[in-house]
């Protein structure tokens, strides 16, 4: 642990200007990132009285070697520096808002020829409109049912969409009128597409044009005595009402806004937002976030806003528990990227301070929900980590694990995956895959990856001078053919790790005693001695260590165990995953690759259009002709190419 004092800028080397600041830890890589408006007041904080400063600050401190700071013009600057910054480096000690569970939104995929209504997760996509997010997918799937009695989108895969055309019948929705079954040509593309800008006008709470218009025409169909259709209008009408009162109308006039409110503790907050369109609560989400310094809650809002709306949707209007201490800088930033003005806003009485109560209420249950959660997760990986120590005789916990295993059909295709645990938790941006250059089994597989991963951290030691040039490891680096000038385990102008810049302290191989042993093996021949090193059988979950005979016998029940299991079974699915993109690109491209004139965009062109070599090989030239930019002569190449590759 470094005292801050050995890093302490010098007097009046600070400027007094607004500016942005990194610390970093000894490896170079950056930690924490702050904004100020005074660079010299707020650095010096830190190293005035390190005793008074809150435990995870004086955590970060002693964590840090170093600290550097960048002077910008404006408040405004310094905010887009630091979430930039924050987005780049990803620094352990900042704030980070976690969703508290993946919510699901009502999307429609307006870039599709025939666009689909369905539930979707994750990443938002382009060409996609989106609606929520919700709390549930069932109250998505309510809404869409009710919804398509008066606009029959197409809601099935592309796969049902297709074969349904092959076939002429459309699927059951098409029979019960809940589709319009452009599949088969019931309605034009044209038609279909008026359909789905129709519901997303609807969702996007232009309801009252749709009403009127059924209502307008039931009463038609009433005059005329057409029965029937005024009591199906009649009961359209009262399927869009239902949907409506999912809705609750919170406020009035058609507002546009978002709702966030914040609960929080000492070391903890969660934040919770009501998202308003048109006045009717459309959806909500939380995050939680880990305090690491005394924060106020504006402080907590204006690092939410910066971190929620770089990418979301900015509504007109913004409703706030507190103000942000730079609140003109927030607005100005805010207005910015939405193209015209943001109002930030405490609401202080009526309709909007009874909302912001109520989304108090849900932050504060949030809040107590994760707590019971996190306190059973920290003990838990705390005791599996300690468990792992004892039973393998490590010096300290294994804070960083790294598991590796290989992946083959019959030798052919052979891959590796290497998956790290940090702190017993998946850190996926570390992950790395390889492709396998010998073909001579598991354990020369295990060999071979391990001397390529720690080659490479060794070669970045030796080159930031972290690793003697005459030291034993660098002496075996030399004598295996490396060259010691390859990379640096940290960039110096970014503050980022290079893909193998940090050691585990402990490498986990699937595999029993010969797998463990080849891996002991590379590091040996490595000179390094600092990794341990043990294999995980999976034929009774023993646990293997190098030059052992017997294996460690871990309690079936323990966490121990079963964090061992999911960090093997994880790195089992990387490979496996690798693997058979892999062999499925190499499947997709042999056989057509001796084409003459069949480039890349045509062969993916066929592959789209028939959805698999299988199907393909099974096509007749006419069948080929079919695909855009396919000629008679191609398609006889390709007919005769698969033929051969077949036989």
């Amino acid at each position: 642990m470094a005292d801050p004092a050995t890093y302490r800028p010098a007097p009046g080397s600070i400027p007094e200007s607004p500016g942005v600041y990194r610390f970093r830890d000894p490896g170079g890589r950056v930690i924490y990132v702050g904004k100020a408006k005074s660079l010299r007041q707020r650095l010096n904080s830190y190293f005035a009285d390190f005793a008074g400063l809150h435990p995870r600050t004086q955590t970060m401190l002693t964590s840090a070697a170093s600290v550097d700071w960048t002077v910008v013009g404006t408040e405004v600057e310094a905010l887009q520096l630091e979430y930039s910054w924050i987005k780049e480096f990803d620094p352990r000690f900042n704030v980070k808002y976690r969703d508290d569970k993946s919510y699901p939104y009502l999307a429609v995929t307006m870039a599709e020829d025939f666009p689909r209504v369905q539930v979707l997760r994750g990443a938002k996509r382009k060409g996609t409109r989106y609606f929520g997010p919700y709390s549930h997918a069932w109250a998505i799937r309510e809404t869409v049912d009710l919804l398509l009695r008066v606009f029959p989108v197409r809601t099935c895969s592309a796969g049902v969409f297709k074969r349904a055309g092959q076939i002429g019948r459309p699927c059951l929705l098409g029979y019960i009128d809940k589709c319009s079954a452009p599949c088969v040509g019931r309605v034009t593309p044209e038609e279909h597409r008026d359909l789905a800008e129709d519901f997303c006008d609807f969702m996007a709470g232009n309801t009252t044009r749709f009403i009127k218009r059924l209502e307008r025409d039931m009463r038609a169909a009433a005059a005329v005595e057409e029965y029937e259709k005024a009591a199906r209008l009649r009961d359209d009408v009262q399927a869009l009402q239902r949907a409506l009162e999912k809705q609750t109308v919170v406020l009035g006039d058609g507002t546009d806004c978002d709702v966030i409110a914040l609960a929080e503790d000492p070391l903890e907050a969660a934040v919770q937002v009501f998202y308003v369109r048109g006045g009717r609560i459309r959806g909500q989400r939380g995050w939680v976030v880990d305090k690491v310094e005394e924060t106020t809650s504006g402080d907590l809002v204006e690092q939410f806003l910066l971190q929620m709306y770089s990418e979301a949707t900015i509504p007109r209007e913004i409703l706030v528990p507190a103000s942000p201490p730079d609140v003109e800088a927030v607005i100005e930033l805010l207005s910015e990227q939405r193209g015209s003005r943001v109002d930030l806003r405490v609401p202080q009485r009526g309709d909007k301070k009874s909302l912001m109560e109520t989304v108090e209420r849900n932050a504060k249950e949030s809040l107590a929900q994760h707590k019971l959660r996190r306190a059973s997760d920290l003990t838990t990986r705390s005791r599996a980590l300690q468990e792992i120590a004892d039973a393998l005789d490590l010096d300290q916990a294994p804070l960083r694990i790294e598991c590796y295993d290989v992946s083959h059909i019959q030798g052919s295709d052979v891959v590796a995956s290497m998956v790290v645990f940090e702190d017993g938790l998946a850190r996926k941006s570390e992950y790395r895959r390889f492709s396998i250059k010998s073909a001579e089994g598991d354990v020369a597989s295990i060999y071979e990856v391990i001397c390529r991963r720690f080659k490479r951290y060794l070669e970045e030691r030796v080159a930031t001078g972290e690793l003697d040039g005459e030291s034993p490891a660098a002496e075996a680096l030399a004598d295996q053919g490396s060259d010691p000038a390859v990379g640096t385990p940290i960039d110096p102008e970014t503050g980022r790790p290079r893909k193998f810049a940090y050691p585990p302290n402990l490498v986990v191989v699937d595999g029993g005693p010969a797998q463990a042993a080849a891996a002991q093996r590379a590091l040996d021949e490595l000179g390094i001695d600092d990794v341990a090193v043990c294999g995980l059988a999976k034929r009774l979950e023993e646990v293997w260590l190098p030059g052992d005979d017997l294996p460690v016998i871990l309690p079936r029940t323990s966490e121990s165990l079963y964090l061992l299991q999911r960090v093997r079974d994880e790195a089992h699915r990387f490979a496996i995953t690798y693997h058979r993109s892999k062999r499925s690109k190499a499947v997709k491209e042999s056989a057509l690759d001796q084409v003459p004139g069949l480039g890349p965009s045509r062969r993916q062109a066929l592959l789209r259009h028939f959805g698999s070599v299988k199907r393909l090989r099974e096509a007749t030239a006419a069948d080929i002709l079919e695909v855009p930019g396919i000629g008679p002569a191609t398609a006889d190449a390709i007919v005769a190419a698969l033929k051969d590759d077949r036989g």
